[in-house]
């Protein structure tokens, strides 16, 4: 007997309920107190090194996200690697912990398409993700305003707004890798193990294919000065295939407002500019653009893939 009602009927209750075990699980506890503690040290060791150019630097705030003390790395250097595992942690067990449990074929009894059911559970984790993150913004700002003394400028903070909707995108895309995992591999284990091996792929290895790679697709011929330029763009463009290179040159162009390109440049390009000047916001987010929009269209693809593969499988009571 087919059921009534559009494909999309119980997402509400899914999310509540997905974002409820969320918020109150232990592992979100324990994962705030890894995040804050880190967070804390990378803002504390950043403002011993700014308080000297208070009054004399315009956008001394942003520093806080950027500037890095031995032998602590910046904050943003702590989030590259923070918010893949919080999104890994969020989603690997999100589907097959359904099938383990044996209650997927309960939920699905119940007037909840399998439609439904994913896309609150992606809902739910990316709401946590941005409830994570945004209390993790506003204690950051708050220990600036504590430190320094002084409050943010309304470009810092547009600024930082900009950066926080860069970073929910990019913890976006790792959750629904997970996600993905958690619906191709029964285990939670395995499909644990699936995510971290492409976060240490992007994280750690990736530097070192690129260069291999490029070799191969865009050998540099010493008499052809084309191929050297055809060698860079082939660089820069497996570079951004991977989501970190998308997460920094946007972190990079909001939080260093001097930013003027974030690809190669020649020195034609730059006659007239005021090298060393700091671009408008506006410029600023019509820049991080192109990245913006790939992490989005990233996450955008894996959540379809584990859609249609979610679709396909069989569900017995």
């Amino acid at each position: 007997m087919r059921r009534e009602g559009s494909p999309w009927t119980g997402v509400g209750a899914v999310f509540r309920r997905e974002l409820a075990d969320n918020l109150l699980s232990v592992r979100m506890r324990l994962l705030e107190i890894l995040v804050v503690l880190t967070g804390t040290a990378a803002v504390y060791a950043a403002i011993g090194e700014i308080k000297n150019v208070v009054g004399e630097d315009r956008f001394v705030f942003l520093r806080i996200f950027t500037v890095a003390r031995e032998p602590l790395p910046s904050f943003i250097t702590f989030l590259a690697f923070l918010i893949p595992i919080v999104a890994i942690a969020l989603a690997f067990d999100s589907v097959n912990g359904e099938f383990n449990r044996r209650t997927i074929s309960r939920i699905l009894a119940q007037p909840i398409y399998r439609d439904a059911l994913l896309f609150g559970k992606f809902l739910a984790g990316l709401a946590t993700l941005a409830v994570f993150l945004t209390a993790l913004w506003l204690f950051l700002m708050g220990l600036g305003i504590f430190f320094l003394g002084v409050p943010p400028s309304g470009e810092e903070i547009l600024r930082g707004l900009g950066f926080l909707l860069v970073a929910i995108a990019y913890g976006g895309v790792w959750l629904a890798l997970a996600m993905l995992f958690s619906i191709l591999f029964r285990a939670p284990a395995t499909s644990a193990l699936a995510a971290l091996s492409f976060w240490l792929l992007f994280a750690v290895f990736w530097g070192m294919i690129v260069p291999l790679a490029t070799e191969v697709v865009a050998p540099i011929d010493p008499y052809d000065p084309r191929s050297q330029i055809t060698a860079v763009n082939t660089a820069v463009g497996l570079n951004r295939l991977s989501p970190n290179t998308l997460f920094a040159e946007s972190t990079l162009a909001l939080l260093n407002p001097s930013t003027r390109a974030l690809g190669p440049v020649f020195a034609s390009q730059l006659h007239g500019a005021l090298v060393g000047a700091p671009l408008p916001a506006g410029q600023s987010f019509l820049l991080i653009w192109p990245q913006l929009t790939g992490l989005i269209a990233a996450a955008i693809l894996l959540f379809t893939i584990g859609y249609m593969s979610f679709q396909r499988q069989e569900i017995r009571a």
